[in-house]
């Protein structure tokens, strides 16, 4: 059932990882890339509580209420993800990034009603949790493919065109992540079917208003009643997303600072080299993630979702305080490991926390909220940081990962507002433990 989430998160590993280097390839200044990035989160902002509300108003004998979003989604992102290093302006890979990200929200969103349709209560927490073990394993590997195409194409450090632009090895990277995502999706596609909605709920779901902006009158709807654990959850999401975007646009450009003391326009072959290192980092703390994934199952049910995210925020927060002071590339790994044990919160926790308190008949649109959540804090960043980098922050890439810690302190800080969720049954441990 989680498979075709390993290829839409291959396919955001390689925005975590790889976007921003392509645009500082393709000239673009480092107090540019905060907008630059405007693509993800508005796009997620429009796209995912639409698809949400129509997912919820969809049912279909053959193909089911959500798989039809998700299956579109992930062909657009295949397309996408292979044309994106033939760009030769930056106009090209930013109009790109808008239907990439288009797509990727397209198939993500129904991917996390699709776990709450599919399973009972007590299996949930698993299937979140589950969710992040995929997420760390397609992160891991798209981030870890830079530098395996590196290696093999060590001697074509420049563009297809001979010119200064996007180096041969990125290609390979991209059309790896191109046949993952459609690949991984169409296998879920296949052998997961839903379950069919009873005959009550099929006629209520007739029954329902048609029309073009119903699915956003169920969006106004839905935010007027949405319970009071998400509003506190939006706190937290605020500090946590603004600092997750914060790291992944400067991580390469403070590598390349503090351990290979260069910039994109200094060295061009040290700046690669930095590139590269920031996948295995980036690509070493989604391994933790995979391998911390199903431990956080047995924590939550000990301890409570809320205080397993609380402690996880503040390792995240701390891990980016000492990140931009090591100088040596290989101790870079060890603060991460508290990262990816955050990550792998990130990805499954909240749900955890709020997926009691939301009515069955609305995971699609509450899913999407959630994603609003997610998405209004990274707009803030894209919209603001650019000016707070260069006029607060010394256009200092060390600076901006600090930064992100502090923030990160802040939604630890937050999350002890949320009240303590409700204990997840036993039942849910020997299939973690266990098998």
């Amino acid at each position: 059932m989680n498979v075709g989430f390993f290829g839409i998160q291959y396919s955001f590993g390689l925005q975590q990882t790889a976007i921003n280097p392509l645009y500082t390839f393709l000239h673009a200044r480092p107090e540019q890339l905060p907008f630059l990035n405007l693509a993800g989160p508005l796009t997620g902002l429009l796209i995912q509580p639409l698809i949400g509300a129509m997912s919820d108003r969809t049912w279909h004998p053959r193909w089911g209420r959500r798989k039809p979003f998700f299956l579109a989604g992930a062909i657009f992102c295949s397309l996408c993800l292979f044309a994106f290093p033939f760009s030769r302006a930056l106009w090209m890979a930013v109009g790109l990034l808008w239907i990439l990200d288009a797509a990727n929200n397209t198939a993500m969103e129904p991917y996390r009603a699709f776990i709450a349709d599919k399973l009972p209560e007590k299996q949930r927490a698993f299937g979140f949790l589950t969710q992040s073990f995929f997420t760390g394993l397609g992160i891991t590997l798209a981030n870890l493919s830079l530098g395996f195409f590196k290696n093999i194409l060590h001697g074509e450090s420049t563009s297809a065109d001979g010119r200064s632009g996007i180096p041969y090895w990125v290609f390979g990277s991209f059309f790896v992540g191109a046949v993952c995502s459609i690949a991984s999706v169409v296998w879920s596609v296949s052998t997961t079917p839903e379950i069919p909605p009873t005959a009550e709920e099929l006629a209520e779901l007739r029954a329902r208003k048609k029309g073009i902006f119903e699915p956003v009158k169920e969006i106004w709807a839905a935010l007027d009643d949405m319970p009071s654990v998400m509003w506190k959850l939006a706190l937290v999401y605020l500090f946590q997303w603004y600092a997750m975007f914060c790291y992944w646009q400067f991580v390469s450009l403070s590598i390349a600072k503090s351990v290979f003391h260069t910039t994109p326009d200094g060295n061009k072959e040290l700046y690669e080299q930095a590139v590269v290192w920031a996948g295995k980092v980036n690509g070493f703390y989604n391994i933790v993630t995979f391998l911390s994934a199903f431990c956080l199952v047995w924590l939550a049910r000990k301890f409570s979702a809320k205080y397993v995210h609380i402690s996880c925020l503040a390792l995240a927060g701390v891990a980016l305080l000492i990140f931009p002071h090591i100088v040596n590339r290989d101790l870079l790994f060890a603060p991460m490991v508290g990262f990816g044990i955050a990550w792998a919160s990130m990805m499954g926790v909240p749900y955890i926390m709020v997926v009691g308190t939301i009515p069955k008949e609305r995971y699609g649109v509450y899913m999407g909220i959630i994603n609003m959540m997610i998405v209004v804090p990274m707009i803030l960043q894209t919209l603001t940081f650019g000016f707070v980098y260069k006029n607060f922050l010394g256009a200092d890439p060390a600076s901006a990962i600090t930064f992100a810690g502090v923030l990160l302190l802040i939604a630890s800080a937050a999350t002890t507002r949320i009240k303590r969720d409700r204990v997840i049954p036993e039942d849910v441990l020997p299939a973690v433990s266990g098998h």
